[in-house]
């Protein structure tokens, strides 16, 4: 049986292996990207996989929730790289935070203001 050929760009990469690395670089993982497109883990994984076809409208959710071009996604365009966040666990957690009621919100800034402050004097002192 004949094995299935990838469709790639000049660069090499293939659809599934692009949206892997953008999805990656954004600290997502399948699960957060499904739900934000409105598709499962599983079929994350199998765009991720080998898939060769991917609904039009969804090639526009995907870009939108990754916030790049269509034409990046597509490989049409060259590739804007952006750093991999260090701590994909805290960027998750951003995220959520950003969903949370503005008074919640508020009271997490707060904490994170006096964290920070506590930080910056405890570096200063020990400068001396």
């Amino acid at each position: 049986m004949a094995r299935r050929k990838k469709a790639s760009t000049t660069s090499g990469e293939s659809f599934a292996e692009r949206l892997a690395r953008l999805r990656k670089a954004r600290g997502f993982s399948q699960t957060e990207l499904g739900e934000l497109v409105g598709i499962s883990q599983r079929m994350m994984a199998h765009y991720e996989g080998r898939a060769v076809r991917v609904p039009a409208d969804l090639l526009a959710r995907l870009a939108s929730a990754l916030n790049v071009p269509m034409e990046e996604l597509m490989g049409l365009s060259p590739s804007v790289d952006e750093p991999s966040p260090r701590n994909t666990r805290l960027w998750r957690k951003l995220r959520q935070i950003e969903k949370l009621p503005p008074g919640d919100r508020k009271t997490v800034l707060k904490i994170l203001d006096g964290l920070l402050a506590r930080q910056k004097l405890v570096s200063s002192g020990s400068g001396r």
